[in-house]
């Protein structure tokens, strides 16, 4: 994997805060808390511009290089990682496909580059998941003198609630049979957030509740309409969600081989790390890791590569698999450090929790084994 210069300093700078955001993380226990220090240290580094095309004055960062930067944050704060990595992935994508209209590019980069925060709000409560085909009930109904949409709904999973700018908004248009994407700003009049985020897993994503109440948005900030073209854009941007795990995997890793190097019992009068069957659940570990790092960065690199390949199959499998592996190197961490990894300073016990909610970031296994078993009937087809 090859790092650009600018990458490589802020990765460097990333490496030197992981300390600094780990010891931040017990913080996020408490309900409705955000890691804001992390969140600034994020954007006096300009990591927030890093995916922003370089004509728009971002970094233009490759996924690769934006996958290594989200698993290196995730080690140090999953809950930040996954929270930026909306962010930075909304970004990338529109690097990618440039599928934002222009009024949008030309007031929205500007506002990138100085350090504003997306995201996109797709779901809903009680309405399904977006990539099951929900349609959403929040509505935008176009004003008489065809200037403005009036927007009106309620959005959940707003993760990074506290610190956006602005958001993606998905709506039902009235008297139309389209959906459409618009360009909301957070301090829009009729726009709110409700603190209804008590996961105890990731709980300092902040993943709030969006409410908008008749919030009024100009006309040239409907960005596109929800088609079949959009629905099948290439999405490797998405593979920041198993970086993240990845990264989570890793940190628990670190704590559980330091603790196996250092962790003397009076019985034994030499480090666990030496006993046999501590060294396989290390070894155990590594293999995972070296596996899962392989799998997600080559994918990647071959998606880099090859722009006219969707690759839709290899990022859902990369999610389904290295999520998976993480949860298993989490948990060999956890029987490394024994019964002193559920104590409530331990971090173990809260990289447990955030690994684990990785089963439920799209897209769900159930749709990764179905794709691949529909894909498998269809080979033996042709033969």
């Amino acid at each position: 994997m090859r790092h650009n210069f600018q990458e490589l300093s802020i990765l460097g700078k990333l490496k030197e805060k992981t300390s600094d955001f780990q010891k931040r993380e017990s913080q996020l226990d408490e309900l409705n808390s955000f890691p804001y220090d992390n969140f600034n240290d994020l954007k006096k580094m300009g990591y927030t511009k890093l995916t922003l095309p370089k004509e728009f004055g971002g970094g233009g960062s490759s996924l690769s290089e934006f996958l290594a930067c989200q698993e290196q944050i995730a080690k140090g704060c999953g809950s930040t990682a996954l929270t930026i990595g909306w962010h930075m992935g909304a970004i990338l994508e529109f690097a990618e496909h440039r599928h934002w209209n222009n009024e949008v590019v030309s007031f929205l980069t500007k506002e990138l580059r100085d350090g504003a925060l997306i995201n996109t709000a797709a779901s809903e409560r009680n309405a399904g998941s977006p990539l099951r085909g929900a349609k959403p009930s929040t509505t935008a109904q176009l004003s008489a003198d065809g200037q403005y949409y009036v927007i009106t709904g309620e959005k959940t999973f707003t993760s990074g609630a506290p610190v956006l700018d602005y958001l993606f908004v998905t709506a039902s248009i009235e008297n139309d049979d389209r959906a459409g994407v618009f360009l909301v700003s957070r301090e829009a009049e009729g726009v709110s957030i409700r603190e209804t985020w008590d996961s105890v897993a990731m709980r300092g994503t902040a993943s709030h509740d969006l409410i908008m109440k008749e919030v009024k948005v100009p006309a040239g900030y409907l960005n596109e309409y929800v088609t079949e073209e959009k629905k099948s854009r290439r999405t490797g941007w998405t593979l920041h969600i198993p970086a993240c795990y990845l990264g989570i995997a890793g940190a628990a890793r670190d704590y559980a081989v330091k603790f196996a190097a250092g962790y003397r019992p009076a019985s034994l009068g030499k480090p666990i790390g030496t006993v046999p069957a501590i060294q396989q659940q290390i070894g155990e570990m590594d293999t995972l890791l070296l596996a899962s790092r392989h799998f997600l960065y080559g994918v990647a690199e071959q998606y880099e590569q090859h722009p006219h390949h969707h690759f839709k199959e290899e990022i859902g499998t990369v999610k389904t698999f290295v999520t998976n592996q993480a949860i298993t190197v989490v948990d060999l961490a956890m029987r490394i450090v024994g019964a002193r990894s559920l104590s409530e300073k331990n971090p173990l016990h809260r990289y447990w929790q955030n690994v684990r909610a990785g089963l439920h970031n799209p897209p769900m296994d159930d749709i990764t084994y179905k794709m691949l078993a529909e894909r498998a009937m269809k080979e033996t087809e042709t033969e």
